[in-house]
């Protein structure tokens, strides 16, 4: 049966299948065939087993199809946040760097930390204003 790749999950590799009976197939990366990883959109060829799609194989037409657009993220709230939660690290979670986030917020606990990480976010808010809206679309994107 052929189908689209509707969702895959890239730590685990599991994901779900829109098969051409409009039914839906899950499938794990072992029932993934081909060389290349699971994309959404990939139009694909499987055989079926209950609920489940296995021997999976990308078609070679090469047609893929742009999967949903999720929203931006929005680039004036990452500034307000640097400005006024930025000591904390807020911003930084909310553009997924959860990593320098955390570190923001421990640095924030003494005196001196806060100082840096006050600095540090003013730092960023005014790198998001100069920063093109494609750029900082292409930095930041929704995962």
């Amino acid at each position: 049966m052929r189908g689209q790749v509707l969702g895959v999950d890239r730590s685990s590799g599991e994901g779900q299948i829109s098969g051409e009976d409009g039914s839906r197939y899950v499938f794990t990366q072992e029932d993934w065939s081909d060389s290349r990883h699971p994309a959404v959109g990939a139009r694909v060829d499987f055989d079926v087993d209950g609920k489940r799609a296995r021997r999976i194989f990308r078609l070679l037409d090469g047609s893929v199809e742009a999967a949903p657009a999720s929203e931006p993220r929005n680039k004036i709230l990452a500034v307000v946040l640097a400005l006024f939660l930025g000591p904390l690290g807020i911003h930084r979670f909310y553009l997924g760097r959860t990593g320098s986030g955390v570190v923001m917020l421990l640095l924030s606990l003494t005196i001196v930390g806060l100082l840096v990480t006050g600095i540090w976010s003013f730092v960023d808010a005014v790198r998001y204003l100069l920063m093109s809206d494609a750029e900082f679309a292409a930095r930041y994107p929704r995962r």
